[in-house]
């Protein structure tokens, strides 16, 4: 049923004009740490990876295959692939911070209990548009976005499955958040809302522009939000408020450490 829910989603994205498709976080998997290990497939030999190739050729587009649980050697990890419209597989981003949070009386989860970490910062190219792709939890931390964008991102990409607890409060501050910090386009891709699941998913997928304004949004139900994506947009933001230029690195500096 999944399948078969995120092939028409996909197809009806692509008929609609979309370049560049998306799919939410742990779309082939139950969320939850009990779950990760039965669902975890190899990339990009499991059932999951290869029917997302045959989707990116089928519909002559990119796409994000949102997340799902990867297994390599003896270790588990939250993943996301990139394929291009000729089926080759041209990024894949491991979820680089763990959702551990322990909210007193609302909600426990925590992801290291089962994944590891991935180390690489994730950016793409989309017919000369540079894309940057984080999971979920990685939207709460903007040097990553920060370190993105230096890379020369200029639309970032969160598939994330935000709860019933910290959605409300943060799915769409934070996204415009990330979009103003760093005047680009981003977007937040969720499952939509099932009520009778063991985690119950915010849904509310949204996409922002470099502006901080809400171009397109879901509420808790399946839809495909879309946006066209204009750098004029950019470069007018970072032209007439022009943070980047202003930076003091005599004072402080981001650098990437790490990316392997």
């Amino acid at each position: 049923a999944v399948v078969s829910t995120q092939s028409t989603g996909v197809s009806q994205a692509a008929k609609g004009g979309a370049r560049l498709v998306s799919l939410p976080e742990c779309f082939n998997s139950p969320y939850g740490t009990q779950y990760f290990a039965e669902n975890a497939e190899a990339i990009p030999t499991g059932d999951t990876s290869q029917h997302l190739i045959k989707l990116a050729k089928e519909n002559s587009i990119y796409l994000i295959g949102g997340s799902i649980p990867e297994s390599c050697g003896n270790k588990l990890y939250n993943t996301s692939i990139v394929v291009d419209p000729s089926g080759n597989i041209i990024a894949k981003h491991r979820k680089v911070h763990l959702f551990d949070i322990d909210v007193p009386g609302k909600i426990r989860f925590q992801e290291s209990e089962v994944l590891s970490p991935g180390n690489t910062l994730t950016v793409f190219d989309v017919d000369g548009l540079k894309v940057g792709v984080g999971i979920c939890y990685d939207i709460r931390f903007p040097e990553l976005a920060h370190l993105m964008k230096l890379k020369g991102a200029q639309f970032m990409v969160y598939p994330g499955a935000f709860n019933m607890t910290t959605g409300p409060l943060y799915f769409e501050l934070l996204t415009r958040a990330r979009a103003v910090d760093n005047q680009v386009y981003c977007a937040s891709i969720a499952p939509a809302r099932d009520v009778n699941s063991t985690y119950v998913s915010w849904g509310h997928s949204v996409i922002v522009s470099p502006s901080g304004t809400i171009i397109d949004s879901a509420q808790e139900e399946e839809k495909i939000i879309f946006c066209d994506v204009n750098k004029s947009d950019i470069e007018d933001i970072s032209s007439s408020i022009p943070t980047w230029k202003q930076k003091r690195s005599d004072i402080y500096q981001l650098n990437l450490v790490k990316n392997e």
